[in-house]
């Protein structure tokens, strides 16, 4: 399915679709939404609160119905977009990226791999970035081996926005957080005078919102290092919620406040630039 309609006047993505698509049912628009089916410009953009002005094209494209045999992608895992040269998955809590040394756990790079092989055994996917076990929200992973080392080398001019719940009430309004790490250790990874085997990590934030006691941040990474932002957010005396090793002391949603909320990136075969927002999970909204 592809239709198009052209905006003509400033709008709010969501009402403008309701508006513009009446015969279809509002709770399939919020899964065209939801899946990123929905086009701005070319754009896959899923926010229900974009801003549409006079002249911008809304196409919605929806993928054809999987074949026979494909199954739907386990619990905690959703596909929010797919092509022939990306897979932009939405993460749950819980799913590690790829297997760790140990082996245990449910990786997405395994669901993935299932996913693709069911049309053709030859079939694969290559990890473009990682994301923790407990943090939820959107990951990338490519087709082939070229376009993930497009994106990679690329990699650190893309826009990346997390949102976490930290505890207490951080009184900045914003700023940029900076340190040099060790991640030597696995489990846990250290702030540390600058050295040799150090490196640099900086953080940009601004407060969201300030609830009793606790904070809702938005984060853009400058760096990608190892928990970089679980440091940073420790280091400033405000763990983020449910981060027993780096020092939270509240646990109320039973998992990690954080959440990757937006990707900004440069499509490695098109070229085209591509949108994806994911709010912050209800569980953790409940927590501001």
């Amino acid at each position: 399915m592809s239709d198009q309609r052209t905006v003509t006047a400033a709008a709010e993505l969501l009402p403008f679709l309701f508006e513009n698509w009446p015969e279809t049912k509002r709770t399939r628009i919020k899964q065209w939404l939801k899946y990123g089916s929905v086009r701005v410009n070319d754009h896959a953009v899923t926010r229900h609160d974009h801003k549409l002005t006079p002249g911008d094209k809304i196409t919605i494209k929806v993928e054809r119905a999987p074949r026979a045999g494909v199954k739907p992608m386990p619990a905690g895992l959703s596909i929010v977009y797919e092509d022939a040269a990306i897979i932009v998955l939405n993460k749950g809590a819980g799913w590690l990226t790829v297997a760790t040394d140990s082996g245990n756990g449910r990786t997405a790079y395994a669901a993935l791999t299932d996913h693709v092989r069911a049309t053709d055994a030859r079939n694969r996917v290559w990890i473009v970035h990682r994301l923790d076990r407990d943090t939820s929200g959107l990951i990338v992973f490519a087709k082939t081996e070229p376009f993930k080392r497009i994106l990679q080398q690329n990699w650190h001019r893309f826009d990346k926005t997390y949102l976490a719940v930290a505890e207490g009430v951080i009184k900045r309004d914003s700023g940029t957080l900076r340190c040099y790490l060790n991640e030597e250790f696995s489990l846990r990874v250290r702030s540390v005078p600058p050295g040799e085997d150090t490196r640099e990590a900086i953080t940009h934030f601004k407060v969201l919102k300030r609830a009793a006691s606790t904070t809702l941040v938005e984060l853009k990474l400058e760096t990608g290092r190892r928990h970089q932002i679980r440091v940073h957010l420790s280091d400033m005396g405000h763990p983020i919620v449910g981060d027993k090793p780096y020092g939270a002391t509240t646990d109320p949603a039973r998992r990690l406040a954080l959440h990757s909320s937006e990707l900004h990136f440069i499509h490695p075969a098109t070229e085209e630039k591509m949108d994806f927002v994911l709010p912050l999970p209800d569980v953790l909204a409940k927590l501001v």
